[in-house]
């Protein structure tokens, strides 16, 4: 299991939308924009579903993941991996929809999806684009 350095954790605070990717248990790939993914409290990253559909059906035939860091001026870029919990109760789901609705009241947070960090590989142009940080 890899760690987000404390850069990353920081550049991810700076990105509105991320490209969150994810492949049905025949590969089938699917990525969509989604803006409520940050890290939580347990170091683990969370993403709140209100509106994941094929995503969501991806993530319980194949928990597997991946998003990108990176948006204009931000130096490196990252490629991060991860194993994928999905949780509809419990005092994870419940921080997690607070979350939501701290921001706009009328989101469903339906779901939390936990992720846990596998790996993560730069992606920025250069000689250690595609290595393991």
């Amino acid at each position: 299991m890899a760690k987000l350095t404390p850069e990353i954790k920081e550049l991810m605070k700076g990105q509105r939308i991320f490209a969150f990717a994810t492949a049905s248990k025949d590969g089938v790939p699917n990525v969509v924009p989604v803006g409520m993914l940050f890290v939580a409290e347990d170091d683990n990253i969370w993403l709140v579903d209100n509106f994941l559909n094929k995503t969501l059906a991806n993530l319980r035939e194949n928990p597997r993941a991946s998003f990108y860091i990176w948006y204009p001026d931000c130096g490196e870029s990252y490629q991060v991996k991860c194993s994928a919990e999905i949780l509809s109760s419990g005092p994870d789901y419940e921080k997690a929809r607070a979350f939501a609705h701290s921001i706009k009241e009328t989101y469903p947070a339906k779901n939390l999806v936990r992720l846990t960090v596998e790996d993560v590989y730069y992606v920025t142009p250069g000689d250690h684009a595609g290595k393991k940080i």
